[in-house]
């Protein structure tokens, strides 16, 4: 027990990994899951590219695991703490290698980050958010191999190249559009790497290098796999609850925090806690998707795995809920359907965007998903699918765009209402001295 204590977040996710390659080989077999991963490695990634359909849904749970499983012993090597970050990359990593990413594609990525640690002299541990985080634009490593009007291997060697470029520039990226969303776009990263896939694919536009439009989808559900999400997302609360010794204080203290980044939940309420939470957020997204007779594709259940990691890092259904609410009444009054991919996409995704509920309310949580619903719709054009983390790249225009307005309208109330407090006692001091 003391080996387990204070290693609870650990385990849990070396199981989750372990889970998805039990769940690969009962869905297919060895030889098909070998098929559908080399069939996914050699394809083009852009969004939307489903591996449930292209490849089979074994060959895609088991690039999941062995995509997040990477990322696991990067963070196991860097002896990084298991904190709420962590296990965001970790399961959105989990998530997004179900449509776009493979154990090929992310390396370049991260081995651009690694050097880009090295030559500021930094422990790559700094930085480590950022590679996993990065590893969004491997599709654009993916998409250059089929551009470029060149021979093998000189191809090999400039996508290489140019997956290192892309690690490297992300970090200084980053740090500076962190300052422009002011924390309230959970996806920083994504929103960043938005904009360097939009000028990478404005740069190969101008060479007549055009990236083609991808659509893979698998419609309808499995109803099997729609009870392992609910089974292991109650698996989380009651793991939580357990490790809380069946105490929900600190779970209900999670609700009171706006999620604004920096969110920690596992410093701030304790893993119990967060689990607790995660499992909230996961059974939330799965049942909405349930609700509106949404598909149970790879996209949408990586996109659920996602909002659960993100549980542990700003989000929470008190503040999830109105903006997740925001994307479906935008339906109603848009031509978009509650069922069409992108707007089930955005409904989960608009998780990113919680904290503008969690600080200035429900009202504003509403307005945030469906001003994202109607940006989300239109971004993806901007870098030929190129970002996965297209969801991200939206929200942090969702914030730029929203947040500024709000802060100023609440502090327009604050300063009337000390305006009216002063007046008030003004006049009660002004009877007294009659």
């Amino acid at each position: 027990m003391k080996k387990i204590k204070g290693n609870e977040l650990k385990i849990f996710s070396i199981v989750s990994i372990v889970l998805l390659v039990i769940a690969a080989f009962v869905c297919d077999s060895p030889k098909d899951i070998v098929l559908g991963i080399r069939k996914i490695v050699i394809s083009r990634d852009a969004l939307i590219t489903d591996y449930f359909e292209l490849a089979g849904t074994g060959a895609a749970f088991m690039n999941a695991a062995i995509v997040s499983g990477i990322c696991l012993v990067l963070v196991l090597v860097q002896k990084i703490p298991f904190t709420g970050p962590t296990l965001a990359a970790l399961f959105i990593n989990a998530g997004y290698a179900l449509w776009g990413k493979n154990p090929v594609n992310i390396l370049p990525v991260l081995l651009g980050t690694y050097v880009y640690a090295k030559v500021h002299r930094a422990h790559f541990g700094r930085y480590i958010y950022t590679a996993l985080f990065g590893t969004c634009l491997a599709p654009l490593v993916t998409e250059i191999l089929y551009l470029l009007p060149i021979e093998a291997p000189l191809n090999f060697v400039i996508v290489i190249l140019v997956g290192i470029l892309i690690g490297f520039l992300l970090p200084p990226l980053s740090a500076h559009t962190a300052s422009m969303h002011m924390g309230y776009n959970l996806f920083n990263v994504g929103f960043s790497a938005g904009i360097l896939a939009f000028v990478m694919v404005c740069v190969f536009r101008s060479f007549g290098l055009e990236c083609e439009p991808v659509f893979i989808w698998q419609e309808g559900r499995s109803i099997g796999l729609v009870i392992c999400l609910y089974l292991y997302f109650s698996a989380a609360i009651i793991i939580g609850f357990l490790m809380n010794e069946g105490n929900f204080k600190r779970l209900l203290h999670i609700f009171k925090h706006s999620g604004r980044a920096v969110a920690d939940y596992v410093l701030m309420d304790g893993p119990g806690a967060t689990l607790m939470n995660m499992g909230l957020v996961g059974i939330l997204t799965t049942t909405y998707i349930v609700l509106i007779g949404g598909d149970f594709s790879g996209p949408v259940v990586g996109a659920i795995w996602m909002a659960f990691g993100f549980a542990s890092f700003g989000a929470h259904i008190k503040s999830y809920f109105p903006v997740l609410l925001g994307v479906y009444l935008f339906t109603f009054i848009s031509k978009y359907e509650p069922t069409e991919p992108g707007i089930q996409l955005a409904a989960i995704f608009a998780v990113g965007i919680s904290p503008i509920a969690g600080q200035f309310g429900p009202f504003a949580g509403i307005l945030a998903g469906m001003l994202h619903s109607a940006i989300v719709m239109c971004t993806s054009t901007m870098y030929g699918g190129l970002n996965l983390y297209n969801n991200g790249f939206s929200a942090g225009w969702v914030a730029v765009f929203l947040v500024p307005p709000l802060e100023s309208f609440i502090k327009h109330i604050e300063d009337s209402r000390h305006r009216r407090g002063k007046m008030a006692t003004h006049k009660k001091n002004g009877k007294k001295e009659v």
